[in-house]
């Protein structure tokens, strides 16, 4: 995973030369101040970046290209400190092809009543400049992330840090190479999706292989490679007696490690940061990838099972929201309900469930797997940790794509589960099981998911938002009714859009 203080955000400031040089000079001052303070909130995962103010329309369109070309740049603060005249940044802004957020904020809380004079008002004009910049970026249909308050206050710096993030996932997201082992699940529908589509709108390139290429990569580890991963694993893990170094099952683990080690090397050899697999397609394998794969997503790999693509895409976008963050993010699956009082959600895999989501420390063990027809694989079991949290999917509906989030809280299992060989979590869905699952299947979610502890709604909100893509919550104030709406305004806006 990147470092995300390596990353930067823009802060420019805009104004004009008709108040003369000394309030050019205060409102760089100013700027600087500000970027500064944002740059060191504690929230705040990037760094924030100050620039010229500008006053010309060449000036923007010259910073809005620097910014384009420049690797670290996630996108561009926007803050008119004065009066700037919008038609100086419709070159600029048609130019720019990173996001960009505008922060309507002034520099001073409150008015100093007893003094205020016309040169004051004339240095804080936020208030109406904002408003004219806000026009023109209305009048161009440009998505972006507007901000009121004032800059030193907590939620206006977590709200453009939670921004920060969505940005840096959307970074992350251009050029996303996602490594496809085998092909989907047969005769599945919403793990398929338009990859043409999909790279032109969000980025993400899919490229397929066989079984045989990920073997042949599996086929040059060596022992000393085992050794050392095998040595991880019992440092790390609960290890069950069949798998300790005197047990009876201690091959298949070094088998699990050998698949651990030669899959790594293929992501890591040809650039992936998501990858997916299908249980269906396991020639030349001697047993499913499990903990392979749940370790692989703890190290910031995105992870879709089956073939899906679109989710594996997903967990690696909100894995780079969430770097830094307290609580995991996994790849998870709808699997079974409790319809008992609150009904609940049972949610788990065959066996990739990332570890990081784990209340506590994870067991290694190994048990049989009707699916696959393959030798028992090896998995670390556990359960999720409580606390609040957001389940997410992205589905292609042909005409768009549309991401669809989910507020849950996340309980202890009713009773104990003893006989589940599986690492799971058992969430209370808001507002209630039955609406939620029931506007769920109105948006044509998907049961592959990407389950978050450490994102909010917010997070997801903003990446849709970065991405141009329709974004649908169901929480606490879901109404069907609503909800259902919704899906027809949503319908009729997109169709409108596409012509």
């Amino acid at each position: 995973m990147p470092d995300l203080p390596q990353f930067e955000l823009w802060f420019v400031a805009g104004g004009q030369n008709l108040y003369g040089k000394d309030a050019l000079v205060a409102v760089r001052e100013h700027s600087e101040q500000i970027a500064q303070n944002l740059s060191q909130a504690p929230s705040m995962p990037v760094r924030i970046v100050p620039k010229p103010v500008m006053v010309s329309a060449d000036a923007i369109a010259e910073l809005c290209v620097e910014a384009n070309r420049d690797a670290n740049c996630i996108g561009l603060i926007a803050w008119m400190h004065t009066f700037s005249p919008a038609r100086m940044w419709i070159a600029g802004l048609s130019a720019l092809h990173k996001p960009f957020a505008h922060l309507h904020t002034q520099f001073n809380r409150e008015l100093p009543w007893s003094t205020i004079d016309m040169a004051f008002m004339n240095l804080n004009q936020s208030a109406h400049g904002d408003r004219e910049f806000g026009y023109m970026a209305t009048r161009m249909g440009l998505q972006r992330k507007v901000i009121a308050g004032f800059w030193q206050d907590g939620t206006v710096q977590t709200q453009l840090a939670t921004w920060a993030r969505a940005a840096v996932a959307w970074r992350d997201a251009q050029g996303l190479k996602i490594a496809r082992f085998g092909d989907n699940m047969r005769n599945v529908a919403v793990t398929e999706g338009d990859k043409v589509e999909a790279q032109l709108r969000l980025g993400y390139s899919v490229a397929g292989y066989g079984v045989g290429d990920l073997t042949d990569s599996i086929a040059k580890v060596s022992d000393h490679e085992i050794d050392r991963v095998i040595a991880e694993y019992d440092a790390a893990y609960e290890v069950a007696s069949l798998l300790r170094a005197d047990g009876s099952r201690r091959a298949a683990l070094r088998e699990a490690a050998k698949i651990e080690i030669g899959l790594t090397a293929f992501l890591e050899d040809g650039g992936f940061k998501a990858f997916t697999d299908n249980f269906e397609d396991l020639h030349g394998l001697t047993q499913l990838p499990g903990i392979a794969i749940q370790r692989l997503m703890t190290k910031g790999y995105g992870f879709g099972a089956e073939g899906d693509w679109k989710t594996a895409a997903l967990v690696r976008a909100m894995k780079m929201m969430s770097m830094g963050l307290q609580g995991g993010t996994s790849f998870m699956e709808d699997y079974t309900y409790d319809f008992g009082q609150p009904s609940k959600v049972l949610g788990a895999h065959m066996l990739e469930v990332c570890p990081s989501i784990a209340e506590r420390r994870p067991s290694l063990e190994i048990h049989p797997l009707s699916i696959g027809r393959k030798s028992d694989p090896v998995r670390l079991v556990f359960t999720a940790g409580s606390g609040p949290a957001v389940n997410a999917c992205l589905i292609d509906l042909g005409s768009r794509f549309r991401i669809i989030a989910n507020e849950v809280e996340i309980v202890p299992p009713t009773e104990p589960l003893p006989k589940l060989p599986v690492a799971r979590a058992v969430w209370v869905p808001q507002p209630d099981l039955g609406t939620a699952a029931t506007a769920w299947i109105y948006a044509g979610g998907s049961h592959h998911t990407g389950l978050s502890q450490a994102l909010s709604m917010d997070h997801l909100a903003d990446f849709a938002q970065i991405a141009g893509v329709e974004f649908l919550s169901i929480n606490n104030r879901t109404n069907l009714d609503d909800f259902r709406k919704e899906l027809r305004w949503n319908d009729v806006y997109y169709l409108l859009k596409t012509r």
